[in-house]
Order: C-alpha cells, then structure tokens, then sequence
C-alpha cells in the first residue's frame, strides 16, 4: 500500500529543491521529518510540508501505521516559467525567469520479512 501527496506550483526553482529531496529518500518517516526539520533554507519546509501531507493521508484514508513509512518515491520536477522583463543596458530588456516546481512525495509500508505463524518457507526435514 502507498500514499501520495502533490504539491504543485510551488514558487520557488527545482534546483534548489532537488538538493533537499536527495537527502530525505528512501529514509524512513520519522527520520525524514527530523531532518528536513533541521535543514535550513525555504525548500526544506516546503518539502517537510508534502512528507506531512502524505503521512497524514497515509494514515486517515489507509489506515497505515505511521511508523511503517519510508519514503519511497520523492521528486521536484519543473514547473511553468513566469516570464518577467526588466531595463537592460543600452535600452534592452532583460528577461527574468520565475520558476516554479511540482513536488511529490510517495510513502510506503515496510516489507514484514517474518513468515506466518513461525514455520520457514516449506522444506523441513
């Protein structure tokens, strides 16, 4: 079982978000929160946020235990350019480029590597 959580047109570049998605996956959810918690700059709350949300649905719509999580699956893709001018040199106008992302984060349960009911897996002497 999975959840998902989307955050889509968020003000700020991927290439400053990428950096802080890196850190966090494949980490499970306790740890991911503790470190994004700490990490300074606007993209770690940003993303903190999404990892919240997707726990949050994780466990209200799948009944999933929040100490189960690990981030599977965490991405900050780009998203559409505001294109902004400005008075250049020489009476020309430059461009300015706004940025945006889309970020995305996918929980999921951890395997149980235990067998049921203590027996291995079928050949007993």
């Amino acid at each position: 079982m999975e959840a998902k959580a989307v955050a889509k047109y968020v003000r700020m570049s991927p290439s400053k978000l990428k950096p802080v998605t890196d850190l966090v996956r494949g980490k499970d959810l306790k740890e991911a929160l503790t470190i994004l918690k700490f990490t300074p700059g606007k993209g770690s709350e940003l993303v903190e946020k999404v990892v919240m949300s997707a726990a949050a649905n994780a466990e209200n719509n799948h009944d999933m235990d929040p100490d189960n999580l690990y981030v599977a699956e965490i991405y900050a893709n780009q998203g559409p350019t505001m294109k902004r001018y400005r008075a250049g040199a020489q009476g020309r106008a430059s461009m300015i480029l706004k940025r945006s992302s889309h970020i995305g984060v996918t929980l999921r349960e951890k395997e149980t590597t235990e067998t049921e009911g203590g027996q291995s897996n079928g050949a007993e002497s």
